[in-house]
């Protein structure tokens, strides 16, 4: 019977992370010396211990994919809708939004659009959707209302545009925020078009506004291009009214009660 020696097994602890290394398996790499022990310990066959090996690899590359996903989405924080206070937040409607977040409006290339004063979850929602894209292997663009024109006006500038609609064009979902609080001159409203066009009927659009579709044309100063982003805009799309009563602050008022309750007794 063959004895494994210790400088046979540290041979063949160096063969696998040379192999690893070039295979780029790097939680493989990590993680195999370990799990073999493990392995061993609790009598395991070899095939068990290589479905558990490359196991560790897969989870910890789509770990790294979700992480990177979320990161080229830009983001401005992270907001998860498991931390999103429904009871508070009593006007938006839990069940559309879990509905939402399967994301199979994606697939077929609905639009969402979140309506609501200030402080009533709209920005929270809008995140939280696009981390639960990101999740389910989708590419995600978050950007505000005015980032995104300022970036195709100096993309116009740098004639550099197509390539840039066409970059935007590509993205599974792309949420824009903030439409409604900046009024968007006659240039930067029709580039902001010229993206919405591209995606027309064919990837998401989620947008984020605290005007009503009314009041659109303060920020579409044209009237007839406000009516054809609003057309693009609702034609399939799922709608969600976020209310008027913000949530931030009757939190704020709420915390002053009662610091001042406190201070009082």
């Amino acid at each position: 019977m063959s004895v494994v020696t210790s400088s046979s097994e540290a041979a063949a602890q160096t063969a696998v992370e040379i192999a690893a290394k070039a295979l780029s398996l790097p939680t493989v790499r990590s993680q195999a010396a370990s799990l073999a022990d493990a392995a061993a310990r609790d009598g395991a066959t070899h095939r068990a211990y290589l479905a558990e090996l490359l196991a560790a690899e897969v989870d910890a590359r789509q770990t790294r994919r979700r992480e990177r996903r979320i990161k080229e989405a830009h983001f401005p924080r992270i907001k998860t809708l498991s931390a999103f206070n429904f009871d508070a937040a009593s006007a938006v409607p839990a069940a559309t939004i879990a509905a939402l977040a399967d994301g199979g409006w994606i697939d077929k290339g609905e639009p969402v659009v979140l309506l609501g004063d200030s402080g009533t979850g709209k920005t929270h929602l809008l995140i939280a959707l696009g981390i639960a894209a990101c999740e389910q292997g989708r590419s995600v663009r978050y950007l505000t209302a005015a980032q995104l024109v300022n970036e195709l006006v100096e993309a116009a500038d740098d004639r550099q545009l197509s390539r840039t609609v066409a970059r935007y064009g590509r993205i599974e979902l792309l949420q824009l925020d903030e439409l409604g609080y900046l009024q968007l001159d006659t240039r930067g409203a029709e580039l902001l078009f010229q993206v919405l066009t591209e995606r027309e009927e064919r990837a998401s659009v989620a947008v984020a506004s605290n005007a009503p579709f009314s009041e659109w044309t303060a920020t579409f100063t044209d009237p007839r291009l406000a009516a054809a982003v609003v057309d693009r805009l609702t034609f399939n799309a799922h709608i969600i009214q976020t209310g008027s009563d913000s949530y931030r602050l009757r939190s704020t008022r709420a915390k002053t009660t009662t610091k001042g309750t406190t201070t009082n007794t």
